[in-house]
């Protein structure tokens, strides 16, 4: 997540950069070093704010899981973490789902992925 990123996601919010620092559990100078562009936002906060901003659009819309949206065949489905917790709209919050046939090893790996997915471009 870029620092214009942050910056979007953080008035989607309509939280101050004060607000957003304590929602994060983050110091008010991380916030600022994020929206400058000083310091790179870490997975963990990056997790953070695509989780609330999916909670909004959750509350706007009715949304299909990822196995629809991706037509998911009932064998993927059953070793995707995704359908044994239910989790079919926030994939992309859940490490070891199986996007496009494997696991990915780690966050940054799996942002590649889910940042080019409809499930997660649909909240942005």
């Amino acid at each position: 997540m870029d620092n214009q990123e942050f910056r979007h996601f953080r008035k989607k919010l309509g939280k101050t950069q004060k607000q957003m620092a304590q929602l994060l559990g983050v110091s008010l100078k991380a916030v600022h070093s994020y929206e400058q562009g000083w310091r790179k936002v870490p997975g963990h906060v990056e997790r953070q704010v695509f989780f609330l901003v999916s909670r909004l659009a959750q509350i706007r819309e009715k949304r299909k899981n990822c196995w629809e949206i991706k037509n998911c065949p009932p064998d993927r489905r059953k070793a995707c973490v995704s359908w044994q917790f239910q989790a079919g709209k926030l994939c992309w919050f859940i490490n070891g789902t199986i996007c496009h046939g494997d696991p990915q090893k780690n966050w940054d790996e799996k942002m590649k992925l889910c940042r080019s997915c409809e499930v997660l471009t649909s909240l942005l």
